[in-house]
């Protein structure tokens, strides 16, 4: 590798905008030779440079079909020749199209094939159009090694198969080996289905090149010692790993008797060499369309087009009463009326009933579960919030015991009140300075579940419940927790809250930390004979007394729930969410508790519009989920090294890095930031691949501070009230930034320019003031910096309300109700209980009080209140804290009715 490509590999964080700006210099490069403006070099240093991108270019357009190697070679052939001006033209516009995305729109832009030693294009660029309005163009990887006349033989005959009716258009991409494959794939997202000729080479000439710094996951895969032959099934297996959404099809000579049963189940399709060309152009394309349905989306659209008489429920059905209405028909107006021609509380017509489904939703859901990688997926139209109560009240009983973190959404907390199971609250580390908390360790979770074996309680055990991602951006490595834990207990349950993470599926590095990935990997790796090996080594391995990091292939089951908010960072209106089941019990007796649970909180009247949106997002997701993904990345990329790149945005705020959010003890990749102005880019694979915790880069927290200015005060006073920038959370001193499928760079450059402007008056601010006022300013800084309230751990459960004395768990079901007697309970200023603690007096809460931010229970019913958690709540300075009223003051229960439950608890012990 050169050091040019060297240092123009590190200079970017994706492929994506070294090409675009490759692409950008040789098109002003061209045009300055074009037109004889060398602005200061000769025209040798120019050529140097046009050739010089030519090259870098030569080396990543061969994985790409626009606008490709076949016509960067015509562009090379043309400057050879001494035709700037047509070459400079051809550029600008072959840049145009690329930038803008408009070759997907014109699939006629496709056939740029040499002739005659020489290349021409079939029409001149930029007067090609769309086969017809709706259609959809994609590429297909194949992967043999073939001569150059026979990839243009087999490039025109897939060319002319494609006709005018049909809404799916598409070009070959050939590359030789099983690396380049891979590159392929890392590269290019919109190829949509991969066909592997039986035996490809392994190595790449590639790979010693500008996109080494970004071939991580490709250069893990080192097969170079397996047989050829046994190299595509190999490629197909991990192609399906990498892109769980594509199509994969294998061609081969091997006859039918010889095929491995697991090829025969890995490939959508096994093709012959000797068959014709056109089978496998129907079956690529019959696999597209059958991802493009969207069979409830569809079934909406079609019944809102039928003239229906409505003698049911539901006025606003069809838009009759708005749209006639004299007074409320702006409101029509403004929703459009397929919004009402849609709205129905029939079930019949293809519609389908969400509590009961046996048509278009039932199929809805079996495509989502197949994208999402789950066994079973249900949809949510009333939020996560639903969805996690739904889980709790399916999977454990009264006197079960949940471990869960004490800081996941207040949900998780209520489903424990409706389900009357005992949590076991489980402490994050804190990050004091920035008032937040961080994630459970691994190790604090295994401390907890040992402690209550040791009790004889482990039988108890039923679940863990966790938060992944957590709002501020952490991240669990999910198959350890899991692996270690199933090694304690093996039949333990997890539910994974992935309600900011639903996008996660999507993407290969963050995929491998999802829990329907990660279940589904421990499962097969389980049955394997090579674990059982592995697990019997380990075992002989362990000192006496010493606890298992692998568990027993005989007991151990895969019981797995994940919960999406997928309307918070994919595609679906507000509320739309999905349950995810990974679980290999779901048929012994689960099923029916789940369904009773879905139907308690279920409404039988769903809402169509949410239940589409969920539909028709899981078609987005498969075809351009990994594009998309892939850009909010790099999008949050660019925002946090803009950020730290000016001077005067660094000045007064700083992106906080991974050193910021995860003690070293958690991090053995070492890795601190993704990017610093001085050493670049860092790459994410392997800190994601092995360390305990690790930061989603698209949450990007901001730290106000320096500015002197809180979190509460920037968002409304700043982003919102000056630039009608939303965000959702914010801590003492940060605010949390998010980029998702929907941000555009455009989007990005307008944060960056509001934030300068905001520092730009911080300087002004700043400017005007006299020393007095600088002091005053100074000690607030300091304030919000250094002088946080420290973050209390859960104290414990008052002994009246412990599941067993002494030991972690507690009835908060019992606390919850108790409360609801008036009688039993009392207000005492918050000022006063301070005192109360220090004269020896006891407090327990009697409710749940949430501060925003951050978020989360600080006290749940029947918690001890501490010293700890009182000094909290009083530095504390947000406007928002549910279950507390300033005017009353603390809700806690009275000593009378303490001792009443605890006797009452005692008496309950002695008799069970």
């Amino acid at each position: 590798m050169s050091a040019e490509q060297n240092l123009l590999g590190q200079n970017y964080f994706s492929v994506g905008q070294m090409r675009v700006d490759l692409w950008n210099q040789l098109k002003t490069s061209t045009k300055a030779l074009a037109n004889h403006r060398y602005n200061g070099s000769s025209e040798a240093e120019l050529m140097t440079q046009i050739r010089s991108n030519i090259e870098h270019l030569r080396i990543i357009e061969q994985y790409f079909s626009f606008p490709g190697i076949f016509r960067l070679e015509k562009i090379t052939q043309g400057i050879d020749r001494g035709e700037y001006k047509v070459n400079a033209d051809t550029i600008s516009e072959l840049t145009r199209m690329l930038v803008s995305e408009a070759y997907r729109s014109t699939p006629d832009n496709i056939d740029d094939f040499p002739e005659g030693g020489e290349m021409e294009v079939s029409k001149p660029l930029g007067q090609h159009t769309p086969k017809n309005s709706h259609s959809h163009y994609f590429e297909v990887l194949l992967v043999e090694d073939m001569p150059l006349e026979e990839k243009i033989d087999l490039k025109r005959r897939t060319h002319d198969m494609q006709v005018e009716e049909d809404k799916f258009f598409y070009d070959l991409i050939i590359v030789p080996t099983f690396q380049d494959a891979l590159i392929a794939l890392r590269l290019n997202s919109n190829i949509q289905a991969v066909v592997i000729r039986y035996a490809p080479a392994f190595a790449s000439a590639n790979i010693n090149s500008i996109l080494h710094p970004f071939l991580k996951n490709v250069l893990r895969h080192q097969y170079a010692h397996i047989n050829e032959a046994d190299l595509g099934p190999l490629l197909g297996a991990i192609a399906k790993r990498f892109r769980t959404e594509l199509d994969i099809y294998y061609v081969t000579d091997t006859s039918l008797s010889h095929l491995k049963d697991s090829t025969l189940n890995l490939f959508r399709r096994i093709f012959y060499r000797r068959e014709d060309v056109q089978e496998m152009h129907l079956a690529i394309i019959r696999g597209i369309r059958e991802r493009y349905e969207a069979p409830f989306y569809a079934a909406l659209t079609a019944y809102s087009r039928k003239p229906i008489g409505v003698f049911h429920a539901m006025p606003i059905s069809r838009g009759n009463s708005v749209f006639k209405s004299h007074w409320i028909r702006s409101f029509g107006d403004f929703y459009g009326r397929n919004m009402f021609l849609a709205e129905s509380s029939s079930t019949t017509g293809g519609l389908d009933s969400l509590l009961q489904p046996t048509g278009s939703l039932k199929q809805a859901q079996l495509m989502a579960s197949r994208a999402y990688g789950s066994r079973r997926t249900f949809f949510v139209t009333n939020g996560t919030s639903t969805a996690n109560k739904i889980v709790l009240q399916a999977l454990v009983q009264p006197g079960d015991l949940v471990l869960v973190d004490r800081d996941c959404h207040k949900s998780h907390h209520y489903g424990l009140v409706l389900s009357g199971a005992f949590p076991v609250y489980l402490d994050s580390y804190p990050i004091q300075t920035y008032s937040m908390y961080g994630a459970v360790p691994l190790s604090h979770i295994k401390d907890k579940l040992l402690t209550l074996k040791a009790a004889g309680r482990l039988d108890k055990v039923k679940m863990l419940l966790l938060t992944n991602c957590t709002f501020d951006g952490l991240v669990y490595n999910v198959r350890r927790v899991m692996e270690e834990i199933l090694a304690i207990k093996p039949d333990m349950i997890f539910l994974w809250d992935e309600a900011w993470f639903a996008f996660a599926t999507f993407s290969y590095t963050y995929k491998q930390r999802t829990a329907m990935y990660s279940a589904s990997r421990l499962y097969d790796k389980y049955k394997t004979e090579a674990y059982r090996k592995e697990y019997e080594a380990h075992m002989a391995s362990l000192a006496p007394g010493e606890i298992p990091r692998m568990p027993n292939p005989d007991e151990v089951k895969i019981r797995v729930y994940s919960t999406h908010s997928t309307h918070k960072t994919l595609s679906s209106f507000r509320q739309g969410s999905m349950i995810h089941i990974w679980d290999e019990e779901f048929g012994k007796g689960v099923s029916d508790s789940f369904h009773e649970a879905y139907m308690t909180h279920t409404s039988t009247s769903p809402n169509y519009q949410i239940l589409a949106s969920l539909d028709i997002g899981r078609r987005q997701v498969q075809f351009e989920g990994y594009e998309l993904v892939e850009k909010s990345l790099e999008m949050a990329m660019v925002l946090r090294a803009k950020i730290s790149d000016h001077p005067l945005l660094s000045k007064y705020f700083s992106v906080l890095t991974i050193k910021d959010f995860i003690p070293d003890e958690y991090r053995s990749s070492g890795l601190e930031e993704y990017y610093s102005g001085k050493g670049g880019w860092n790459r994410l694979e392997e800190a994601w691949a092995f360390d305990e915790f690790v930061l989603d880069p698209t949450k990007i927290t901001l730290s106000v501070g320096t500015a002197g200015i809180d979190g509460d005060t920037f968002k409304n006073k700043y982003l919102m009230d000056q630039f009608n920038i939303q965000i959702n959370k914010t801590s003492r001193n940060t605010v949390l930034f998010m980029t998702n499928i929907g941000t555009t760079r455009g989007s990005v450059a307008y944060l960056i320019n509001c934030l300068l402007q905001i520092a730009h008056q911080v300087e002004e601010q700043v400017r005007s003031l006299n020393n007095r006022e600088l002091e005053i300013r100074g000690k607030k800084i300091k304030s919000l910096i250094e002088d946080v309230p420290p973050l209390p751990d859960f104290s414990r459960f008052h002994s009246s309300f412990q599941a067993v004395p002494g030991v972690p768990g507690g009835d908060i079901r019992q606390a919850y109700f108790l409360s609801y007697d008036e009688s039993r309970t009392e207000y005492i200023p918050l000022k006063d209980c301070l005192q109360v603690l220090q004269d020896g007096g006891e407090l327990v809460s009697s409710n749940f009080v949430i501060p925003y931010p951050p978020g989360f229970p600080v006290l749940v019913p029947g918690q001890v209140v501490s010293e700890a958690i009182l000094e909290f709540l009083l530095a504390l300075d947000v406007k928002e804290i549910h279950g507390y009223r300033e005017e009353l003051g603390l809700k806690v229960f009275k000593q009378s009715a303490l001792n009443r439950q605890k006797t009452i608890s005692a008496m309950s012990m002695k008799k069970n």
